[in-house]
């Protein structure tokens, strides 16, 4: 029986295969021993229209090869490391630290009451959000890549097989999982599931965007984000590797190697738009665009109502950028040199720069306050201020 392939995204790849302009490129940055690949832009000067300062600052380990993505709640902040430490800050005072006894390879998900991590083993690990405690361990059928989702009703976790589990929140006991076909080749995914209403929302290898019913994990409808083509295996690859966004009626996903598409809540999943784009590294969404970070490290804005471009940066190209974040008319992308890039949400132009303590920003920024917060792979967490 032939066994799907999972491509390992290490640190170079997982983070969006953010400098990816064909395939061969992507599996250049997937691999950590490739001599060659798309050289990255350099940086040039310009006049900051913005003034960016630390509100606080932390050190943790480092996350090895895997990218773990902080959690906010309301002024609090959970962070993990790879070499299990997970830590609690309120207004960027230590709260409390504990060391899960375990490397952490997922993680953070939080609603403030409960915090849950992964392991490259496949447990689940949950936490009481107040001091830390150890609450409750249980397993999924592979390694835990992306942040687990907490909500009232349960805790989604992906597995990296691309199973969709829901763990009860009160003992870790399994509800149900999904599970679909998988293509003989697919990446390997940071893409937690989101929690909207009566729903589970999940993208998929093959391009595909799932919604599931909270109560039992049926799908109750499945959109095409992309659909693959090419006459390779490696050219098929068409997955669904960042987080769908879900904002008002909308649910937005992309794809690398695909398109991004937003679709209508109200109308059972109905397409809205979509256009062609690469990007593994994900989107954003505020009142009136989607930003996108494509796939050789441009950002682009666009129009969320019908997919119109509204702007490019492509002043990036091949840095490896993250997600995007935005807040407070800026547009916040990371790089693989630990460079966070501020772009004005109107026209896409640099409004500041801030260089970070620890190496690459892998994971896209989070808003927190009236600022960003970031966490590079060599353990430093910052939040930051606008001015």
């Amino acid at each position: 029986m032939r066994r799907p392939v999972r491509i390992s995204l290490l640190l170079a790849g997982l983070l969006a295969c953010g400098g990816c302009a064909t395939v061969s490129d992507a599996i250049d940055a997937m691999n950590p021993f490739a001599a060659s690949g798309p050289k990255m832009a350099e940086l040039t000067s310009f006049t900051p229209t913005v003034e960016i300062k630390p509100e606080w600052r932390a050190s943790l380990g480092k996350a090895g090869n895997y990218v773990l993505v902080p959690a906010v709640v309301g002024g609090s902040v959970f962070v993990a490391d790879g070499e299990g430490n997970l830590v609690r800050f309120d207004n960027g005072a230590q709260a409390w630290r504990i060391n899960a006894g375990q490397s952490l390879s997922g993680g953070v998900g939080s609603d403030g009451k409960l915090v849950v991590v992964g392991t490259p083993k496949g447990d689940v690990l949950a936490f009481a959000a107040q001091d830390g405690k150890p609450l409750w361990q249980a397993k999924v059928s592979s390694e835990v890549l992306a942040p687990p989702a907490v909500g009232d009703n349960g805790v989604a976790v992906r597995s990296g097989d691309n199973r969709i589990s829901l763990l009860d929140v009160a003992d870790g006991k399994r509800k149900w999982i999904y599970q679909r076909p998988t293509p003989s080749l697919s990446l390997r995914s940071i893409a937690a599931p989101v929690f909207s209403d009566r729903y589970v929302f999940a993208g998929f290898p093959g391009g595909k965007l799932v919604a599931l019913a909270l109560n039992n994990g049926g799908p109750v409808w499945e959109g095409t984000v992309a659909l693959p083509k090419g006459a390779t295996e490696l050219d098929r690859v068409a997955d669904v590797v960042a987080p769908p966004v879900v904002d008002g009626r909308q649910v937005c996903a992309a794809a690398f190697q695909g398109r991004v598409a937003c679709f209508d809540l109200g109308q059972g999943g109905n397409l809205l738009w979509a256009r062609d784009f690469s990007s593994a590294a994900g989107i954003a969404l505020d009142g009136r665009y989607l930003f996108l970070t494509d796939d050789n490290g441009a950002v682009h804005a666009l129009d969320r109502s019908s997919g119109a471009s509204v702007w490019k940066q492509d002043k990036l190209a091949h840095r490896r950028v993250s997600g995007p974040a935005v807040r407070r008319g800026l547009v916040a992308v990371g790089d693989a040199k630990g460079v966070l890039h501020f772009l004005s949400r109107e026209d896409g132009s640099f409004a500041a720069r801030y260089n970070a303590e620890g190496g690459a920003i892998a994971a896209a920024p989070q808003v927190v306050g009236s600022g960003f917060l970031i966490q590079t792979q060599g353990g430093g967490v910052a939040a930051l201020g606008v001015e």
